[in-house]
Order: C-alpha cells, then sequence, then structure tokens
C-alpha cells in the first residue's frame, strides 16, 4: 500500500523559511516522478517542484530561486526547502508520486493528471 506522509507546514512571517517533509512507503524510489503540489480555496492545484524519474529537478516560476526540492532515498523521503517566503506561497501543499520509466517530458512531469499517490497535505501560511 502506497502512503504519503507530509510534514513541515506552519505559519511564518513573510521572508521566513519552512522545510516540508514527505515520508514515502510503499513504493521504490526509483524510476518514480515525487513533487510538490499547492492549493489554495477555490482554486486548482498547481504544482511547485518536481524530481522527474530520471532525477531532473524542475521548478514553477514562482518557486525557481527561491525553493529546493530534494529527495533521501536511504530515509525514503522527499523534501522542500522554502525560503524568502510570500503570501503568494501560502496553501496546502500536497506531495505526490507517480512510478514512470524515464525519459519523461517537462509537461509530463509538472501535470497533476499524472499522479495517482497523493499525500494528506501539509498548509503553509504566510503572513505579511
Amino acid at each position: 500500500q502506497v502512503q504519503l506522509v507530509e510534514s513541515g507546514g506552519s505559519s511564518v512571517q513573510a521572508g521566513g523559511s519552512l522545510r516540508l517533509s514527505c515520508a514515502i512507503s510503499g513504493l521504490p524510489f526509483s524510476r518514480y516522478c515525487i513533487g510538490w503540489f499547492r492549493q489554495v480555496p477555490g482554486k486548482e492545484r498547481e504544482w511547485v517542484a518536481v524530481l522527474d524519474s530520471a532525477g531532473r529537478d524542475l521548478y514553477s516560476d514562482s518557486a525557481r530561486g527561491r525553493f529546493t526540492i530534494s529527495k533521501d532515498n536511504s530515509q525514503r523521503t522527499l523534501f522542500l526547502q522554502m525560503n524568502s517566503l510570500e503570501p503568494a506561497d501560502s496553501g496546502m501543499y500536497y506531495c505526490a508520486a507517480e512510478e514512470r520509466a524515464p525519459p519523461m517530458t517537462a509537461r509530463q512531469a509538472i501535470s497533476v493528471n499524472l499522479f495517482r499517490n497523493w499525500g494528506q497535505g501539509t498548509q503553509v501560511t504566510v503572513s505579511s
């Protein structure tokens, strides 16, 4: 049974930092595309950062330069280091994983519709 469990969400002031974690069990890390997505009420879920199945990291325009996605294979954990947080970064952050042999196009890797395995989410609130 695949399980993804996020943690690390919190309320912070603008300019602060947070590190999100996603513990993944029930699937091998290799050959998987894994990533972070964000959703705010009334809006569609959107991608933030993804590691495709070849290990390439992809960042949305808003995340690039401030966020870093990484994984620890031994701990089977995915991370999202978020720095210089802004109120627009607020939302529920979800971890997602999908088995997909490389190569992948970037368009495939960032698509919400690609992923069948999702965590329950962790809330990030950034106040000005």
